[in-house]
């Protein structure tokens, strides 16, 4: 499997008294944050139950929340525990890339699917979730994360993409404007720029677009290195044959209108509609963006609308 060469399968949504188990792939959880985002989710009338090492701290590395094989093996056990329904990152980070590699495949794809959330750093689980399994997977808030936790617009939309996905098959924000219109289709694909670009040439990454809508974003990269992200994709190839990108936020990356200029500088030239500021990703405010799902880019009205729910 590649990239984002057709719709991949849906998960059941969640109901009222649905376990979800909350891990830790990456780094280590701000004890308080998680405690808020746990609360979060019993108002949904949800179960959450801690992973064993996600409260934990690598006692050599630091900015791991545990070994790679414990964080592996929380992640494998919660997937393939009949109990759980979803499966939920408490943060990103770094540290997905160390243990991808280490989970139990065989073993995951025997567990029925269930869905998985998670953004930044999750970018590597979500790409090898996708060539592995052959699941859609959700782009969306962590259960620690400050928007969250803070934001009832971030909650509200991660919430009815779980519980009622046919309320928000349409994607749109204050803030989404037209970089390059026109209008395409394709499955969704993408994530974290960087980790796309470091995930290149790795077992578990897509390889080609395959007429997928790219869906981009980051944090951190000041426009030279956006730049060299970027470029890599390009010349790696894993942009050959892109329908359309959509684009997040860039939080931390410089001013927008510089960043803007490297966006439309490595991207504007394929001859793709592109929508840029859509308000997912590292932003106070975050949108859920469903990953390997059919969807429609309309980037004169700056909206991406699924042509079926997120889960089933």
């Amino acid at each position: 499997m590649t990239g984002a060469p057709r719709p991949l399968e849906r998960p059941r949504r969640l109901v009222a008294g649905d376990r979800v188990a909350v891990v830790a792939p990456s780094g280590p959880v701000d004890p308080d944050r998680l405690a808020a985002g746990l609360d979060v989710l019993r108002g949904w009338d949800l179960d959450p139950v801690v992973a064993p090492h996600a409260l934990g701290r690598d006692a050599v590395l630091g900015y791991l929340a545990a070994d790679d094989a414990a964080r592996a093996a929380d992640l494998t056990g919660a997937w393939c525990d009949p109990s759980v329904a979803a499966v939920l990152c408490a943060r990103g980070g770094y540290g997905a890339q160390r243990m991808v590699d280490l989970l139990d495949w065989r073993a995951l794809a025997a567990a029925p699917a269930k869905a998985f959330v998670g953004f930044s750093d999750v970018t590597v689980l979500h790409e090898a979730f996708a060539r592995r399994l052959g699941l859609v997977t959700y782009y969306g808030p962590v259960a620690a994360g400050l928007a969250f936790t803070k934001d009832e617009p971030t909650r509200d939309h991660l919430r009815r993409t779980l519980f009622a996905p046919e309320t928000v098959q349409t994607l749109a924000s204050a803030t989404a404007a037209t970089m390059v219109g026109g209008r395409a289709c394709g499955v969704t694909f993408g994530g974290c720029a960087s980790m796309l670009a470091a995930e290149v040439g790795t077992p578990h990454a897509g390889t080609r677009a395959d007429g997928g809508i790219l869906v981009l974003e980051d944090v951190g990269e000041p426009p030279y290195r956006l730049d060299r992200v970027l470029t890599q994709l390009l010349r790696s190839g894993r942009l050959d044959s892109v329908a359309g990108i959509v684009l997040g936020s860039w939080r931390d990356c410089g001013p927008y209108d510089r960043v803007r200029e490297v966006l439309r500088d490595r991207l504007g030239g394929l001859g793709v509609p592109v929508i840029e500021e859509l308000g997912f990703g590292h932003g106070d405010s975050s949108l859920t963006v469903p990953l390997g799902l059919p969807a429609e880019l309309d980037a004169d009205a700056a909206t991406l609308t699924f042509r079926i729910p997120a889960l089933r």
